[in-house]
């Protein structure tokens, strides 16, 4: 195998293979280097196989909803192993697509950890490779937090090993991946409690979307602690139990779920051999452009502690790669009004401020908003909530945060994503005629502002 190139990216995930694809397409000689799989966290223990989680709860939801509306359907359990198999069967075809599409667009797939020797030479598995530009695009892992008894406890990776149903389930923390997981294993039946540090779930979302989230998990049947400071992990004789710093104790779970945040991919790197920068926390800093503070070292993606997207992540490979290889000096990534979706049951998504961050610009702040049981839940007692909010500024009023829960909203969103990138203002969203009867029409017929403003 040839051991120089125009391009190296460490990592083959979605931003090293977004990096890596784009170069060879300008023409570049790229090759990536991946020490587990192709696609990353993403494809394989991420949003993929968490989407597909995500629908099959979906449909156990929608069988417990329908004979509110004279459907006569019952939901006799889940056959998990069936649908761990299809999913992993998904993720196989995903994969060798990739193995394929790397091999047929010329890109080298270099199998091992890479270590720096210097700002332009890499080590795997003893041979030597260099590039004049080399991208770290490493990813994260989940954080287990260093308490007795943390053994007893699953990541987010272990959840998508499980080949059995856990029966009762405590997830610790309230962050996207918190959230999610234990949505998807109350929809499948399992019996759930959530805890975190913080007092409510989604801490840095807009109030609106951590309120109406939470009542919505509190209805299904998801049981609440929050804040609570997790000491310890127990085995007992009623399975694992989850001890508190003040001594509090829940008890009798099978699973307990450790969904406490993510560490980016650094340490193995030997950055040091290179110069290149680090933080105590493992983020590698960049400026706009993803340059580290070392010439022709980029970095991309969950490391630089910036918005960890499987989009964002791509887009900013893809970028960097023209600006490199396309003539194109000043391409690079927006990271303002990034659209984001928790896929919690309903899903919430977000763009741009929140309300808080609206009024620390000394602005003028204009709040319209709304909650609601939309249509399709109406012969529905325990349907969950719908909740829209638009924040602007201004005297144009020009949006600047959208956030919402509900169905569809992950949908929605890419659209009015775009209204708010391009600088759209209240009076144009009220000037586009609303589709009727869905819930998206109400972002485009709130009247009044919200009464504090």
């Amino acid at each position: 195998m040839e051991t120089h190139f125009d391009l190296i990216a460490i990592g083959g995930g979605s931003g090293g293979l977004a990096v890596a694809e784009k170069a060879a397409a300008h023409g570049a000689r790229a090759a990536v280097i991946e020490r587990h799989k192709l696609g990353g966290t993403c494809v394989n223990v991420g949003c993929v196989p968490k989407k597909v989680m995500w629908y099959a709860a979906n449909l156990a939801e929608d069988v417990r909803h329908a004979p509110d509306m004279g459907i006569q359907a019952s939901l006799d359990g889940v056959d998990w192993a069936k649908l761990v198999e299809g999913r992993e069967g998904f993720i196989g075809g995903i994969l060798d697509y990739w193995n394929g599409y790397v091999a047929g667009e010329g890109i080298a797939h270099i199998q091992g950890e890479a270590r720096f020797v210097d700002d332009h030479t890499l080590d795997v598995n003893g041979t030597r490779y260099t590039a004049e530009h080399i991208v770290i695009a490493t990813g994260g892992r989940p954080i287990v937090p260093p308490v007795p008894g943390h053994e007893l406890g699953i990541t987010s990776d272990g959840f998508f090993a499980l080949r059995e149903q856990p029966k009762r389930v405590c997830v610790v923390g309230g962050g996207y991946i918190g959230v999610e997981l234990a949505g998807v294993m109350r929809a499948l039946g399992s019996d759930v409690t959530v805890v975190a540090l913080e007092s409510r779930v989604l801490e840095t979302f807009d109030p609106i979307v951590s309120e109406t989230v939470a009542f919505n998990m509190t209805q299904d049947g998801i049981d609440m602690h929050l804040p609570f400071a997790v000491g310890s992990l127990e085995r007992r004789d009623d399975g694992i139990a989850v001890i508190g710093r003040e001594q509090q104790a829940l008890t009798g779970f099978d699973t307990v779920l450790w969904a406490v945040g993510r560490r980016p991919n650094t340490e193995t790197l030997n950055l040091e051999a290179a110069g290149v920068e680090v933080l105590p926390n493992g983020v590698i800093p960049t400026d706009a452009f993803q340059n580290t503070n070392v010439a022709g070292v980029y970095a991309l993606g969950d490391i630089t502690g910036r918005a960890p997207l499987t989009p964002v992540a791509i887009a900013a490979g893809r970028r960097l790669a023209d600006r490199l290889f396309n003539d194109q000096p000043n391409r690079r990534l927006d990271y303002e009004n990034i659209p984001t979706v928790v896929f919690a049951h309903p899903p919430a998504g977000t763009v741009g401020l929140t309300e808080a961050q609206a009024r620390e610009s000394g602005q003028k702040v204009t709040i319209y908003q709304t909650k609601f049981q939309p249509m399709r839940y109406a012969l529905n007692e325990k349907g969950p909530r719908t909740a829209m909010k638009l924040v602007c500024v201004g005297d144009e009023e020009r949006v600047v945060g959208i956030h919402m829960v509900g169905d569809g909203v992950d949908e929605m969103l890419q659209g009015f994503a775009v209204a708010v990138k391009l600088g759209a203002t209240k009076t144009q969203f009220d000037d586009t005629v609303a589709i009727h009867p869905v819930s998206a029409e109400e972002l485009v017929t709130l009247k009044e502002p919200h009464p504090e403003d």
